[in-house]
């Protein structure tokens, strides 16, 4: 009897839960071109198609007013191709791609893709009280909050919600919206600097919750197949989006949200950083150590010192401190002439004892109190205001002070501590409550300035390294990192999830202090192998507290040779991570891309260990001490090939593969195309004309094309400006003939030239009867199964090599 009152509760209780819209009654609906009108009892829906795979859905409790305004989205919706089919009990309003059903009684709304349900309203737009999580009960402070309810089935894995470290499935969790620091973080973190409003499901669909202040994304933390976006305030929207691809579903969250610009090509080179260089002195010192160790190094980066000699009590200056930088501008300039950026760290917080605090009051660009003074508090780094970017005077003068800047010769621009790390509840915005712009302020930060540079810079390629930002913020050209990590095996750890995680919701660039950032610790080993991970992550920058040297010039002969080795591959792939850059511009398409990308398979769901990095290498950092094998699973669209050594193995299983102290497992896809170059010293020596193109012969390939992109690697928009080359390869094979094609297509302002190029094909295990480079017979042998051909190409005229197969 006992059992049977369980059981009748249980129905009870899950009946309740999923039929709580039955108070919700449908009164009217109506359809006005892409938009979708329903009237209910408490309110009423707004139910727009943006494309035939991307849809809103907004409610308007009864009293509220719509706000069309988004810190997100930028894409005006298209005219979409609407069929209505009308039933006894259900609307459905189908495109080309997503179908919304609007079940009538009990009042429901579903989303369908493909004939497939992806996701449905379960209780929908609701209020209820407050429960503050513990890690934020002082900072997100409401009696209730609003809430938006779905139902999730049984299986599915979700991702998304930010940067976390919580293993690659985020389901179980509900997590806090409020971007915060964790210094010194390992293996689990989460709260971190980027907290994100979007959930991606294994089902290939996404939710981005189109709201600006704090909250919460509940993840099915109660085991109900629960999915809840809760808020303090604000817009109740969110987008579902759709893709038959993983490649397609960012691609239309990006078009969405926005592209990420091009970055300049230096920003994918080595950069000389720590926390921090005191003086001009010591910074032109690691430099010229650069260049007698001939490691390559692109850009040096300036924490605070370049505006004080203390941490504490400075911060706010925002003007060269010339005791310990007397001729900046010389040093920049000298540092430009061989090939290095400068970048300079800023901060929104301005201390009342700093040089600009009477200026900032007097021109009013401080956010303020609850009486209309200028906002002060206490934090690690002195008594403070912060720049209220939400008003023309705080966003006047802080680019004001960004161009100062710039007119040192500076190339790229720091945003630290723009959770912003310290923002008390009640600090008023122009726009708002701290609470109501917390998440999006590192987000605009980075929207004025990228909006400077569009004005005053139009012709430059703005490189703006954040530490916090929101849904959106990859359009503004942010270079994300990922905090103040534990310089430990367990925070090298979590590395590649919270990259990969941030990839998928369109952040491309998101990457670690290679090395690690907090902490004294000094081991080799560790250095090493976070840099042998960091060749193969979106940007290369070791970064650390000066306790231990983030310089591979400062570290042990056993760790500088590692670290140069590291840092000259990261250079001989600059072709084929720049066309991923470009990718990444063109469709969103992360650098590093999770497994599943390749083999859709619920085994591979929650892997972080091993990813794609671009389409054709598959890559598995060594992300604990002295491992001396690594298991591996290869996946079965393709047989791989170990990158150092061409040993072939066949996708489709899991191996054992031995580890070495000189590189982490690499392998690259059989059939591919990578188009590498010599090592330069900077990128400034790297003109695309002296290139080596591997292919990866696999007899099982019949037929491979790949195309990799070319510019001048600093003009903004060069390729809508028409200033670009595209370099195609094309390899066929038949039952006589290995045939591999070079053309080229060009931007209509694009001059180009000769390309020396070595042709270089792996695993050709014979020796070939004829070999044809265009009309012209060579006689070349193999050499350990690799065949390499000298070529001068005119990329003006199509070029044709054949090779006899066995």
């Amino acid at each position: 009897m006992k059992n049977i009152k369980i059981l009748f509760l249980l129905l009870f209780v899950s009946t309740f839960l999923f039929s709580q819209n039955s108070k919700r009654v449908l009164e009217n609906l109506k359809q006005d071109g892409n938009t979708i009108t329903i009237q209910v009892n408490d309110g009423r829906y707004l139910i727009e198609f943006y494309s035939s795979e991307i849809v809103e859905t907004s409610f308007l409790p009864k009293g509220e007013v719509q706000s069309n305004t988004s810190h997100a989205v930028v894409l005006k919706p298209k005219k979409t191709h609407i069929i209505i089919n009308q039933l006894k009990n259900k609307v459905i309003y189908k495109s080309d791609g997503i179908e919304v059903q609007i079940q009538k009684e009990p009042f429901k709304i579903s989303y369908f893709y493909k004939g497939e349900e992806v996701i449905s309203e379960k209780r929908g737009y609701y209020k209820s009280k407050h429960n503050a999580l513990e890690t934020v009960k002082d900072n997100i402070i409401a009696k209730e909050t609003e809430k938006i309810e779905f139902n999730l089935t049984e299986n599915e894995v979700l991702y998304g919600a930010g940067a976390r470290a919580l293993g690659m499935n985020r389901r179980g969790n509900r997590l806090a919206l409020f971007n915060r620091a964790h210094y010194g973080y390992e293996t689990h973190s989460a709260l971190m600097n980027f907290t994100l409003p979007i959930v991606i499901s294994s089902k290939k669909y996404m939710l981005h919750f189109d709201n600006a202040p704090v909250g919460y994304l509940d993840l099915d933390s109660k085991k109900n197949n629960s999915l809840t976006y809760e808020t303090i305030s604000g817009r109740k929207t969110y987008q579902v989006i759709v893709g038959d691809s993983w490649e397609k579903l960012i691609e239309n969250y990006t078009q969405l949200t926005g592209k990420q610009p091009l970055p300049p090509r230096w920003a994918l080179g080595n950069f000389s950083s720590r926390f921090g260089y005191h003086s001009q002195k010591e910074t032109e010192k690691t430099i010229a150590k650069f260049k007698d160790e001939e490691i390559p190094v692109d850009a040096v980066i300036l924490d605070l010192y370049w505006f004080g000699k203390d941490i504490q009590g400075t911060m706010g200056n925002l003007e060269v401190y010339k005791d310990s930088f007397p001729d900046i501008k010389r040093m920049i300039s000298n540092f430009k002439e061989k090939g290095v950026k400068t970048v300079l760290i800023t901060e929104p917080f301005i201390l009342t004892n700093s040089n600009k605090w009477n200026e900032a009051v007097a021109k009013d660009v401080l956010a303020k109190d609850s009486v209309g003074n200028p906002a002060k508090y206490d934090f690690y780094f002195g008594n403070t205001g912060i720049v209220d970017i939400y008003k023309k005077e705080g966003k006047d003068w802080f680019w004001n002070i960004y161009k100062e800047i710039l007119a040192l010769g500076v190339k790229g621009l720091w945003g630290d501590l723009g959770e912003p790390e310290v923002h008390p509840t009640w600090v008023q915005h122009a726009i708002g409550s701290a609470n109501e712009v917390h998440n999006t302020y590192g987000h605009d930060w980075a929207k004025l300035i990228f909006e400077g540079y569009k004005t005053d810079f139009p012709n430059e390629r703005p490189f703006i390294l954040m530490r916090a930002g929101y849904s959106g913020s990859q359009r503004f050209g942010m270079i994300p990192w990922s905090g103040d990590v534990n310089r430990s095996w367990g925070g090298l750890q979590s590395q590649p999830e919270i990259a990969l995680q941030m990839g998928m919701q369109g952040l491309g660039y998101m990457h670690s202090d290679l090395g690690g950032f907090a902490g004294a610790n000094l081991n080799d080993n560790l250095y090493v192998r976070w840099l042998q991970y960091g060749v193969f992550q979106p940007i290369f920058r070791p970064h650390a507290q000066e306790d231990v040297a983030s310089e591979p010039v400062f570290r042990s002969d056993f760790a500088k040779k590692h670290a140069k080795k590291a840092i000259e591959l990261r250079y001989k792939l600059l072709p084929y991570n720049y066309n991923l850059a470009f990718e990444n511009n063109q469709k969103g398409t992360p650098l590093m891309r999770p497994i599943f990308f390749e083999e859709n398979d619920d085994k591979l769901m929650a892997n972080s260990e091993t990813y794609l990095w671009g389409k054709d290498f598959l890559i598995t950092p060594i992300l604990k001490d002295s491992l001396k094998t690594k298991e591996i699973y290869f996946p079965k669209t393709a047989n791989w090939f170990h990158f150092y050594s061409d040993e072939k193995i066949e996708g489709g299983q899991t191996k054992l593969v031995k580890v070495k102290q000189k590189s982490i497992p690499t392998y690259v896809r059989g059939g591919a195309f990578v188009l590498m170059t010599n090592v330069v010293q900077t990128t400034d020596n790297y003109k695309g004309n002296k290139l080596e193109l591997h292919y990866y012969y696999d007899a099982s390939v019949k037929e491979s094309e790949r195309t990799f992109y070319n510019d001048d690697g600093i003009t903004a928009n060069a390729f809508e400006k028409g200033n670009y080359e595209l370099l195609k390869f094309e390899a066929e094979l038949s039952k006589r003939w290995l045939e591999i094609d070079l053309e080229a297509e060009f931007g209509n302002h694009w001059k180009t030239s000769e390309k020396e190029i070595a042709l270089v094909v792996h695993n050709i295990n014979w020796n070939p009867r004829k070999i044809k480079i265009g009309k012209k017979r060579v006689k070349i042998s193999p050499q350990n199964n690799t065949l390499r051909l000298m070529l001068k190409w005119n990329p003006t005229k199509e070029l044709k090599i054949k090779i006899t197969t066995k």
